[in-house]
C-alpha cells in the first residue's frame, strides 16, 4: 500500500548493482514455491507485515492473517525447498507493558498491548516451534525499536501515503502537506509529558540484519534487540527535526491512544557482544536525513 517501485531503481542507484524483484503477496504459496524454486537462497529476510499499532486494533484479522498466516505460508515454502535460515523483523511490542527498564531479551514475552504485537509473539512462537522440529533450522529475530530516518543519499525514505508513525507525520507537516501534528499525550510520567521511545536509524538497522546474517552460524532461536539503548521523548524528536529543518513544526495536544506506553527503551548489550553491532548514529543524524529526502522529493 505505502511501497514505491521507483524504490527499486534507487537501489540500484546506491548500490550499482541489479536488483531481482518480484511482485506478489506473502499469502501466495505458489508464487513463493516459484522464487524459491526457482533461486538459490542461504537465507531470507522476512520483513513482509502490517504494522500500524492503531490499524491492528480496529482491523485484528486483517493482521492476524496478512503476519501470522503469511509467515506460515513462508515458511511451509521454506521448508520445501531447503532453506534452513530466516531473520524475522520483529518488534518491541513483543514486551508488553515494562516490568522492568531498559529491555532485555531475557524479559518474559507473555502478552503484547495491541493485535500488532501480538502477531509478533505468535510468530516468535511459530518460529521457535518450527527450529524444535527441525534441527538445522536457524531463526535470527530481531526485535526492532523505533525505526525512523533515511539513507544518507536522499534516495530511500519513508513517505507514506498515510503516515502511521512519528516521524513521517512531522516530515509532511514540515513541508506543508500538513497543517499541524497531534501528539498523543503531554501528561505521562516523563519530564516532559510525552512519551519517550528508542529511535534507531535504518542505517543502524540495516547493518544489524547484515551482522546477524554473517554472524550467525549455527541453527535454533537466536533473539537481539536493535535499538541505541537511550529514549527520546516525542517533544525531543520535534525539537531535533526543527533544528535539521530550520523550521518550527507547529503542533498540537491531544488524548492518549489506547495501548501506548510512557516509556521504553533497549538494552542491546547482547547484539554488541555476539553480533558487534552497535547503533551509532542519533537523533540529530535521523531528523537530518529524514529532511534530505523530503527535499529530494519537490
Amino acid at each position: 500500500m505505502n511501497s514505491d517501485i521507483k524504490v527499486i531503481k534507487n537501489i540500484e542507484k546506491i548500490t550499482g548493482k541489479p536488483v531481482k524483484f518480484v511482485k506478489g503477496d506473502i499469502l501466495d504459496g505458489k508464487l513463493l514455491d516459484k522464487v524459491l524454486k526457482k533461486e538459490n537462497f542461504d537465507a531470507v529476510i522476512h520483513f513482509a507485515g502490517l504494522k500500524a499499532v492503531g490499524e491492528s486494533g480496529e482491523k485484528p484479522l486483517w493482521y492476524y492473517k496478512n503476519n501470522v498466516a503469511g509467515t506460515v505460508t513462508l515458511l511451509e515454502s521454506m521448508a520445501k525447498h531447503n532453506v534452513k535460515k530466516i531473520v524475522f523483523s520483529s518488534s518491541a511490542c513483543v514486551y508488553g507493558v515494562p516490568k522492568a527498564l531498559p529491555y532485555t531479551e531475557a524479559l518474559p514475552v507473555t502478552k503484547a498491548t495491541n493485535p500488532y504485537g501480538e502477531t509478533k509473539i505468535m510468530i516468535e512462537r511459530i518460529l521457535e516451534s518450527q527450529a524444535s522440529a527441525d534441527k538445522d533450522f536457524s531463526a535470527i529475530i530481531l526485535r526492532y525499536f523505533n525505526p525512523v530516518g533515511a539513507h544518507e543519499s536522499g534516495l530511500i525514505g519513508e513517505d507514506p501515503t498515510v503516515p502511521n508513525n512519528l516521524m513521517p507525520y512531522i516530515a509532511q507537516v514540515a513541508v506543508g502537506r500538513r497543517p499541524v501534528l497531534q501528539i498523543f499525550g503531554n501528561d505521562y510520567k516523563t519530564p516532559d509529558g510525552t512519551g519517550i521511545r528508542d529511535y534507531i536509524h535504518v542505517v543502524d538497522l540495516a547493518i544489524g540484519h547484515v551482522a546477524a546474517i554473517e554472524k550467525i552460524k549455527t541453527a535454533g532461536v537466536h533473539v537481539f534487540n536493535l535499538g541505541t539503548g537511550k529514549g527520546a521523548s516525542v517533544l525531543e524528536i520535534v525539537k531535533a527535526y526543527e533544528r535539521a529543518n530550520g523550521k518550527p513544526i507547529p503542533y498540537k495536544f491531544v488524548p492518549r491512544r489506547d495501548g501506548d506506553l510512557a516509556i521504553y527503551y533497549a538494552s542491546c548489550d547482547k547484539a554488541k557482544k555476539v553480533l558487534g553491532w552497535t547503533a551509532t548514529r542519533n537523533i540529530d543524524d535521523m531528523c537530518q536525513s529524514v529532511v534530505k529526502y523530503m527535499e529530494s522529493k519537490k
